[in-house]
This record gives C-alpha cells, structure tokens and sequence, in this order.
C-alpha cells in the first residue's frame, strides 16, 4: 500500500470538486492538519473515517486503498464490509469504555464499604449510610461491567438484582455475628427506642431481629437478640 500515492489521490479528488483543504476538513469534521497529512502520505484516514470520503467524492475503498479510479461505482459489498468494520471497532471502543468505568466504580464503592465497615464504629448510623452509598457505587460498576458481557437487558438486570441483594444478605449477616458473637449493637438498625420503663435499655430494630441493649456505656452493658 503506497501511502503517498493514496495521498495523491485524494488530493486529486479534492480538487475536482474545487474544495480547499479547509472547506474539506469542515465536510469531514477533521481538522486542516488532518487532511494535510492524508495528502502527503504521513499519516491514513481509520476505517470508518474512509466510507465518508468514499461516499463523499463518490469513489469506492478499493480505489482509494489502491490510490486510482477503477471503477464508477462503489462496490457495495466492500462498503458493507468497511462499515460493519467500523461499527465493530466502535463497539469495541464503547466497550472498553464500559468497562474501565465498571471496575473503577466497583473498585471506589468496595472502598466505601470496607472503610465504612472499619472506622465507624456500630453505634454509628455514618457506617451503614456510607456502607450503602458504597454499595450503590458498586452494584453500578457491576451494571458497567455486565454490558461488555451480555447485550441481554433482562440478564443484566437479574444480575444486579441478585448482586443487591448478596449485599444485603452480606449485611444481615454481619450484623446478627456482630451482636451474637461480638455484643454489639446492630449497624443496620432501622430503629432505635428508648423505652419509658427503663431508661437502662434501648431497643434496636432491624428487618429481621429485634437487640436489647442494657446498661449502655457501663461495665455492665449487655446486647443480646430477643427475636
């Protein structure tokens, strides 16, 4: 392939249809110095960049690869085939896209959640509002992640549901080992209640058990599950 004779050629077809260089970067939406250096061989139009000058001046890819007419019509299967190239490659570019934006969302809410989890303690309602905000990051970065594997929406949205839901299970969980094995208060609590008939006690509710926390802030303090 001899870039400087493809450069010619499309110098040549420039010029018949009376264009400057720039009123042909304007009709391309490339800059001057783009098509300056098509024209001298330093540099080649991409793929898709070549079924629009094709179209444009009427010629086929072939002809311009080749740097000479050898026809009056574009080949249409060739066309064809340029353009599911270039709407391939721009998939592609979609999807790598996707995909970084996945991992460094996933990565940032696993960050929140970790850091949550770790420097507030239970009593705390900062670590459970972080650790669902990290978890929204999260199962976001999964739904990133998810396009560049399946173009099936539903698959998609089976999976984040899934996805939030092993987080919630996740939290359940480590809240029921904090207070069962650890005695501490639930992270999770939707509810907090200062009973009236003894001040001594507060009652944390969660979705699925109820902690009685006696005696807070003293030696004697206790934090069991009542159901």
């Amino acid at each position: 392939m001899d870039q400087v004779k493809i450069g010619s050629f499309l110098k040549e077809l420039r010029k018949e249809k009376n264009l400057t260089q720039e009123k042909l970067a304007e009709q391309l939406s490339v800059s001057n110095r783009t098509v300056s250096r098509w024209e001298t061989g330093s540099n080649m139009p991409d793929i898709g960049m070549l079924v629009g000058i094709a179209d444009f001046f009427g010629v086929s890819i072939p002809e311009i690869i080749n740097g000479e007419r050898k026809s009056e019509n574009m080949n249409q299967e060739t066309r064809e085939t340029a353009v599911a190239m270039a709407e391939y490659s721009r998939k592609e570019v979609k999807n790598g896209k996707q995909k970084v934006i996945g991992i460094l969302l996933s990565a940032f809410g696993l960050f929140i959640i970790i850091s949550a989890l770790m420097m507030f303690p239970n009593e705390s309602s900062w670590g459970s509002i972080y650790a669902v905000l990290g978890s929204i990051f999260l199962v976001t970065g999964g739904g990133f992640l998810l396009r560049t594997v399946t173009a099936k929406r539903s698959l998609r949205v089976l999976a984040i549901v899934g996805c939030a839901l092993a987080l919630f299970a996740a939290f359940t969980v480590s809240d029921y080992v904090a207070v069962k094995e650890f005695h501490q208060v639930p992270r999770f609590r939707y509810e907090t209640i200062y009973t009236s008939d003894e001040s001594h006690q507060l009652v944390h509710k969660t979705l699925f058990f109820t902690v009685v926390q006696k005696n807070p802030g003293t030696e004697n303090e206790e934090v069991y599950i009542v159901k």
